[in-house]
């Protein structure tokens, strides 16, 4: 159960994630722009240093394999991932730099998530208002998010900060009411980006060819995914993993779910088409109402 004390905190104030076990790396080179440009669905050429956004690695049936932040500097990129997708950038790094005038490094660092409208309040001056963008001192990077600041220590030692910790599920809850979705939870190797909801942060469809394009260009022009990543208003909390039924046919499984001190029990769900806004679904012994997101504000 959510603590309303630690809810409040990060809603009104700010609170502190250590989110460094997330696989990090830096990619220097001539070629860095253009060869990370041929390798990941956002337009990462286009971008201006101390600017970033978020991609995804794909494979060639235009599915997910990773997802990835990655920030510009003058002479380098920053990419950092979740855990799970870690191996997937190190290959990624490993295999196809080859030849070219790239070098990368794991990089070992702290990353520590400042979560909620104090956290512009700790560096000075804070990062402008656009997501992905940054600035640099001697503690770091310290790089704008949907939900505050992150920085990215520029050492190995966790860097003194004046900000109470508050477990990761208070601010996994943040994210399951603003509606991103989170690789391993909600969206995995079956899932094409559109079914997610993420094309617009994370696939550029003006840029050059990289692995997977032709699915997902395709599917964005002429189709219409057979899944969408939907909220659901549940009568009670419910497991991951639970199968949603819209009468008797299973539409789709609980990914990410907490008990939001604002709305109550609600998740995020990969849910058939024919499962839309407004409709009532069983999930296990609960009802639901699917949601679109992100979920508005009680």
């Amino acid at each position: 159960m959510i603590a309303t004390g630690e809810y409040e905190l990060v809603t009104e104030s700010v609170g502190l994630l250590d989110r460094s076990d997330r696989g990090m790396f830096l990619v220097r080179g001539g070629e860095a722009a253009d060869f990370l440009q041929g390798q990941v669905s956002n337009d990462v050429e286009g971008l201006a240093p101390r600017h970033g956004c978020y991609a995804t690695i794909l494979n060639h049936k235009g599915k997910l394999r990773a997802d990835l932040r990655v920030l510009r500097g003058d002479d380098w990129f920053w990419i950092d991932t979740e855990a799970i997708g870690t191996a997937v950038v190190r290959h990624m790094l490993q295999t196809y730099s080859l030849g070219r005038d790239v070098q990368w490094e794991e990089a070992d660092r702290s990353l520590l998530s400042l979560v909620g409208p104090g956290a512009d309040s700790i560096p000075d001056p804070a990062p402008p208002a656009e997501e992905h963008s940054f600035v640099e001192d001697d503690a770091g990077l310290w790089v704008r998010t949907d939900l505050g600041i992150d920085l990215i220590a520029s050492g190995s030692g966790d860097p003194e900060l004046d900000v109470e910790e508050v477990p990761e599920e208070v601010v996994e809850c943040l994210r399951i009411e603003s509606g991103r979705p989170r690789l391993g939870l909600d969206m995995d190797a079956e899932t094409i980006p559109q079914e997610a909801g993420i094309n617009e942060r994370a696939v550029d469809f003006e840029k050059g060819c990289y692995v997977g394009q032709e699915t997902v260009a395709r599917l964005h022009y002429r189709g219409k995914p057979n899944r969408h990543l939907r909220g659901l208003l549940l009568s009670e909390p419910v497991e991951r993993g639970t199968e949603i039924l819209l009468g008797e046919r299973v539409v789709g499984r609980v990914g990410s779910t907490c008990v939001s001190p604002r709305l109550g029990p609600i998740a995020l769900a990969l849910v058939r088409r024919e499962a839309a806004p407004g409709d009532t679904v069983a999930v296990g012994d609960a009802q639901a109402r699917v949601a679109e997101l992100p979920f508005e504000r009680a």
